[in-house]
């Protein structure tokens, strides 16, 4: 259909963004299907009089593929197995979803089951009782947040800027990526100086191909891993040279270097490969999580990640990715639950699909929030970006809900970037990695993104990787070089992070540091809720910091505003009296009008706005007069008082935040001639047409309305605010024994 047979509604509705996002028709030969395709299996689990699995989910032991025989040894609880197999579907899933049934009892009955029963019982799930339960079932009690830092640069001072800047924001963990992947020492380098200039404590990795990833780990230049990838169907594992117990050993290899490692799957990805057996994309995905526990690992990060887009375009995918995480915490592991790959173009879907999760509470709410610029995203772009910080940050205070961030100031955050920018400047001179020059420097310090800096050499981070490598630099040799160059902070945080792995309390499950560089996990910060008035609990300081952003002004802050806008523009030439020329127009302003007010909400000062109004009666051989109002705030009380006293018995009524009206002294209070409502929008020329008209009307004529603009500003979310402050400013300025008053405007 051509669009110029479409209606116009149509043709709108398909300009949204929304529309930029692919739907599937569900097609399980394609995996395409959330829950319940007619491929998955049965729950089942049979066990030989010696105790081993001799049938799991339909498949008898002689037909397992790799990951059912991995699973089979070693991620079921064969103690509780027959029990969990047993329990009736629904009746298992009121207990995952009842707070009186305690997390450890969901724990210890989730170990026995197979992957087909788990994902039979919380597709039982609603998009409510999914929040309840993983309110309920998360690792740790404290919820936190990962920062994506990367740039299409690879540039190490503005990674470092970047990554102080994200630690400012309150993230715990930070994760970098390469576009090119000999730059990975470098950038693993760089976010870690910058990680320590912003915070302490806050855990780095540098994901790139895994051996390169644990050669970095194992040098001690990143912190911890989760790029380990596992899938729900054997060809995958196959297509990648990879089975079940190559991962098992790359789990251990981390573990043996005190390294804190998590796995990743996520939804769709089977699809997306195309090897997805007919199955359906939740069933895949039970089958990664019972791996991950049999694995050993720390964590899982899912919920879509790479293939989010694929989740979300068939029904109930959004529902299906929060299901995942769910399972992970059911096999008590720590859930980092995706909102990392941007899932849709709409922001309303985008945040349809975290919110949720966000309400819960969850161990990572994203497993990478894009805290730099969506194009300098080397994941592509996230589910949140730094255009999205303050949306997150006011989202935590509209709720009273901790999603791990904070507001930092701009002073802090300049000062943090300036100190991360010259601590790796002056580190990587020091090891002979590299020369920056001060025009880099100052522009990576101020730099929104890597467009903004074109002194970079991008040769620069593959050389200083090179070096890193050849000459074998540890994180050691980075301590010692902070401490060198008089950064004796960040090399005391580093040393820290480094004693922290021969410690080992942080492989606990779910463990980050606090800013004490206390270990927070299921071990020394389990999540206990129970229901209302049990579980974490947003207190003290930190509900300061949620509720603190930046963009919050006082009636205070307003009045200081527009102090600084003031000046001697009225006189007050005495009581006001009835008038009696015709071609009289009074107009009267309020209370607060060139005593406490001087700037209207579109920014035009009162008095631009009486000159405008006077130079529209004037147009039409009229007088104005200027009274103030001295006994009311209501609008239509103000018109209809000046319309009163005037000698024609036409009026304007101006609040001092700009809102006009025209009245009529015959009038009722709420009745006038012309109402501008939205103060906002109002322009000098809109005035003047308003000084105009009423002139027009005070000659017996009936001139056409002028009409409030277009717009599709949010006005009252932009400025309802601001109206409460300056109403209650304006009736500070009332004084009814006053009585209306003449005024004189002069220069």
């Amino acid at each position: 259909m051509n669009d110029t047979d479409r209606i116009g509604r149509f043709r709108f509705m398909d300009a949204q963004r929304v529309n930029l996002d692919g739907f599937a028709v569900e097609d399980e030969s394609l995996g395409l299907i959330a829950f319940s395709a007619e491929a998955d299996p049965e729950p089942t689990l049979v066990l030989d009089a010696h105790g081993n699995v001799v049938e799991m989910d339909g498949r008898e032991a002689a037909n397992f593929d790799l990951i059912d025989e991995f699973i089979a040894r070693h991620g079921l609880d064969l103690s509780v197995a027959s029990e969990v197999m047993a329990l009736d579907d629904v009746e298992f899933a009121r207990r995952i979803v009842d707070i009186n049934v305690p997390r450890a009892e969901i724990i210890r009955l989730a170990a026995g089951a197979t992957p087909a029963k788990l994902a039979r019982v919380l597709s039982r799930l609603r998009a409510a009782e999914l929040v309840i339960a993983m309110t309920k079932m998360r690792a740790r009690k404290t919820p936190s947040n990962q920062a994506h830092v990367t740039n299409r640069s690879d540039d190490p001072l503005l990674l470092a800027a970047d990554a102080a800047t994200a630690a400012a924001f309150g993230f715990r963990e930070i994760e970098t990526t390469v576009p090119v992947l000999g730059d990975a020492p470098s950038n693993a380098v760089a976010v870690s100086i910058g990680a320590a200039v912003g915070a302490v404590g806050v855990l780095v990795q540098c994901s790139v191909e895994e051996a390169l990833e644990l050669e970095l780990g194992m040098a001690g230049l990143v912190s911890y891993a989760e790029t380990v990838s596992i899938y729900g169907t054997e060809q995958i594992f196959i297509d990648g040279d990879d089975t079940p117990w190559s991962k098992a050993l790359l789990t251990s290899a981390y573990a043996s270097r005190g390294m804190k490692m998590r796995v990743t799957s996520g939804g769709g990805s089977e699809a997306l490969m195309g090897a997805a057996e007919n199955r359906s994309i939740f069933y895949l995905e039970a089958r990664c999580v019972s791996l991950a526990r049999a694995l050993g690992t720390q964590g899982v990060q899912n919920g879509g990640i790479d293939a989010a887009s694929v989740s979300g375009s068939v029904p109930g995918g959004a529902r299906s990715m929060m299901a995942e995480n769910l399972m992970v915490m059911m096999r008590n592991l720590e859930a980092c639950t995706g909102n990392d790959a941007l899932m849709s173009e709409s922001d309303v879907r985008r945040t349809s699909r975290t919110h949720p999760i966000f309400i819960a509470g969850t161990d990572f709410v994203c497993s990478g929030f894009g805290s730099i610029q969506r194009y300098d995203n080397m994941f592509g772009p996230s589910q949140w970006n730094s255009e999205d910080i303050d949306d997150f940050l006011i989202m935590q205070r509209d709720w009273t809900v901790d999603g791990g961030l904070r507001s930092a100031s701009e002073p802090e955050v300049a000062r943090l970037r300036r100190r991360a920018a010259h601590a790796v400047r002056d580190v990587y001179r020091f090891l002979g990695l590299a020369d920056f020059d001060d025009s880099w420097v100052e522009q990576a310090i101020d730099a929104a993104g890597s467009k903004d800096i074109p002194a970079a050499d991008l040769m620069t981070p593959l050389d200083a990787s090179r070096i890193i490598r050849q000459s074998r630099v540890t994180m050691v040799d980075v301590v010692a070089a902070l401490d060198a160059c008089g950064y004796e902070i960040e090399a005391e945080r580093l040393l820290a992070m480094l004693h922290a792995r021969v410690d080992g309390d942080y492989l606990h499950t779910a463990a980050i540091f606090d800013e004490q560089m206390n270990v927070m996990s299921l071990v020394t910060d389990a999540n206990d809720y129970a229901g209302p008035g049990t579980g974490y609990e947003i207190t003290g300081t930190r509900l300061t910091e949620l509720n603190g952003v930046r963009q919050q002004r006082s009636v205070s802050d307003l009045r200081d505003e527009q102090a600084a806008a003031a000046g001697n523009h009225f006189t007050v030439v005495g009581a006001a009296a009835a008038g009696s020329d015709p071609t009289e127009v009074t107009i009267g302003v309020s209370a607060a009008t060139g005593r406490a007010i001087w700037t209207t909400l579109s920014g035009l000062s009162v008095v631009d706005v009486l000159d405008e109004l006077l130079a529209g009666l004037e147009e039409e051989g009229c007088r104005g007069r200027i009274i103030r109002i001295n006994d009311t705030v209501d609008l239509g009380m103000i018109g209809l008082t000046a319309a009163r006293l005037s000698g024609s018995g036409i009026g304007i009524g101006l609040q001092a935040k700009g809102t006009a009206l025209i009245h009529r002294r015959d009038l009722s209070p709420l009745a006038n001639l012309e109402l501008y409502s939205v103060a906002p929008t109002v322009t000098p020329e809109l005035y003047r047409a308003l000084g105009i008209n009423a002139g027009r009307h005070a000659k017996g004529a009936t001139p056409e309305p002028v009409r409030n603009p277009y717009s599709d500003m949010a006005i009252e979310a932009r400025f309802h605010t601001k109206v409460v402050s300056l109403v209650a400013i304006e009736r500070t300025c009332l004084s009814p024994e006053l009585g209306p008053e003449d005024l004189e405007l002069t220069r």
